[in-house]
């Protein structure tokens, strides 16, 4: 199989700028906003995956707050208790990152599209430059206030076409876990607000960060495919075998060429039926994930090591330098160089005996 097949990038063609290449000054402040009715399993993601990320020395890198339109009052949820929330809109002032979890109110936002006037006017205590994220239908109040306008964004797959419908601006992608769109992302329903969170750490802080925090969470640290792969369909077919075993036997051998006949033949399978069974497992083509993997490998590489660029592309199984760059400009919107000179030096760890990085991005 070919490494050069382009994978679908959860991200969008606006590439996020890198990050600083100086450790911050002061943790990357998020506000978490608690509307009613907000479903406590999203409105706790933030909390867990930022609340538990950390720099080589043990500092907090975030610092995360919680807030609502009201303090002070209590916030109903959608389960069995209520939120006593003591922050108000005016935490906007000194975020970084403002995360709108899911909520199915006002019922006016899913009806009609329209923010009530105590929700709309949260915006305007943001401070320019802020970046804006949201979980599941809290994309729906970002498209209510205009944010969503002629960008690509997601929501949860049961809700994608009445978002389409209410905010036909937006341009929708149901099929995707999370959108990165640089300075605001979105993501689908439920559990795909952990893959949204732990990317931010991983664009923010780099891979051996964010690999460090999901490993923490007990979550993989990227999960492969798109929410497509979860839409039960009319007649679902019984699964009597997997591609798992195809999978793992690739991600041994990344450094060689891989053909899809090669991952087939370790479940047995002709090709045809390997590639149908892998699409309705993974989301995406054997090719396309394979290239997602060749990224991964080559960004820890990139990170953890002092292997030369062709040295990184031969293990990640890119086989040049120039394919690599060209894969790596795509995925992440910078070169190879750019994305180790930012992280090393963004995440060394340093050597108590010579002052200098070790390169390790290790966290404790």
């Amino acid at each position: 199989m070919p490494p050069q097949e382009p994978a679908p990038q959860p991200s969008t063609p606006r590439p996020p700028a890198p990050p600083a290449t100086t450790p911050p000054s002061h943790p990357h402040r998020i506000a978490v906003l608690a509307l009613p009715h907000v479903i406590p399993f999203e409105l706790g993601i933030p909390h867990r995956i930022f609340g538990r990320t950390f720099a080589a020395d043990g500092t907090p890198l975030y610092e995360v707050t919680t807030f609502g339109t009201s303090p002070g009052r209590l916030i109903p949820t959608q389960a069995d208790f209520s939120l006593h929330v003591e922050h108000g809109p005016e935490v906007l002032a000194g975020t970084d990152t403002l995360i709108i979890p899911a909520s199915y109110e006002p019922a006016g936002l899913f009806e009609g599209g329209r923010l009530p006037p105590e929700i709309a006017k949260i915006f305007e205590y943001l401070r320019p430059g802020t970046r804006l994220a949201s979980i599941c239908t809290g994309g729906f109040v970002l498209a209510a206030a205009g944010y969503l306008d002629g960008r690509p964004a997601t929501t949860h797959w049961h809700w994608a076409e009445q978002f389409q419908r209410l905010f036909p601006s937006v341009l929708v992608d149901p099929e995707v876990l999370y959108v990165d769109d640089g300075d605001v992302l979105t993501s689908a329903g439920v559990a795909a607000g952990i893959d949204l969170c732990v990317h931010m750490v991983r664009r923010d802080f780099g891979a051996a960060v964010a690999n460090d925090v999901a490993r923490r969470s007990v979550v993989p640290p990227h999960r492969d495919g798109g929410q497509s792969q979860y839409i039960q369909r009319p007649v679902p077919e019984p699964q009597l075998a997997t591609t798992t075993a195809g999978r793992a036997w690739a991600l041994g051998h990344l450094h060689e060429p891989i053909q899809l006949r090669d991952m087939a033949e370790q479940e047995s399978m002709s090709v045809r039926t390997f590639t149908r069974r892998f699409r309705e497992e993974v989301g995406i083509s054997p090719g396309q994930w394979l290239t997602q993997q060749r990224v991964e490998r080559a960004r820890h590489l990139l990170e953890s090591s002092d292997l030369s660029i062709d040295q990184v592309a031969r293990d990640a199984g890119f086989g040049t330098a120039q394919s690599m760059r060209q894969h790596l400009q795509a995925a992440l919107g910078v070169p190879p160089t750019v994305y180790r000179r930012t992280f090393r030096t963004h995440l060394a760890d340093p050597d108590p005996r010579t002052g200098t990085g070790s390169g390790t991005g290790t966290t404790h």
